[in-house]
This record gives structure tokens, sequence and C-alpha cells, in this order.
């Protein structure tokens, strides 16, 4: 990540960045890597299956069909008292997006 930042991108493209650790470090980790961007004033597109992870960190979340991809919604996030990513897990809209997000990702259990 400092590596990519100290070329100053535009843009940051984050694919599965936090799916090879353990749950404890992916939480911190992802704390750290929100406030860089904001910090930073960077735009990230992060890939992730994490519905958690992508409801925490982002701002807009796009849920893509399956194959052939194409955008089926797109959800503005807006968390009250939103803070940091392990923070805004505890805001109250959270599992309402988590659970609106989780319909339209079409998962036949």
């Amino acid at each position: 990540m400092i590596r990519t930042l100290a070329t100053d991108p535009d843009l940051l493209l984050l694919d599965e960045p936090f799916s090879a650790l353990d749950y404890q470090t992916r939480l911190a980790l992802s704390d750290d890597v929100y406030h860089i961007i904001k910090k930073e004033g960077k735009t990230a597109i992060m890939v992730t299956h994490d519905l958690g992870e992508a409801i925490s960190l982002s701002d807009r979340i796009i849920v893509m069909t399956r194959r052939p991809a194409k955008v089926k919604k797109i959800y503005d996030i807006k968390l009250t008292n939103a803070s940091t990513p392990i923070n805004n897990r505890k805001c109250k809209e959270f599992s309402i997006y988590y659970d609106q997000i989780w319909r339209d990702l079409d998962v036949h259990l």
C-alpha cells in the first residue's frame, strides 16, 4: 500500500485486499487502510466477497449479476455516526444494508 501511494495515484484498485488475513487482523488493517484513503483523499475501487467489509468501508456498493456481469443495483451507503470500519458495523443501518444487499446477491443455500 505504501509503495502504491508513493506514486501518488488518483485511483486505487483493491482486489480482495484482506482475504489472506485472519479476522482480527482483517478488521484492524481495514481501519488503517480506511484512514489512509480518507487522509490522502484517494478514490478506491475494492472487489470483495465479504459483505460486512464492503458496507463498513464503502460510500457506494455496486452489486453485479452473474456472468455476464452487469450492474444489478447500486447502494449509496449512508451510516449515521460513521467513523471507522469497526465502528461502522455497529451503526443501526448496517444490518438493514446487509439484509438488502444479501437478497440482491441471489445466493441459494
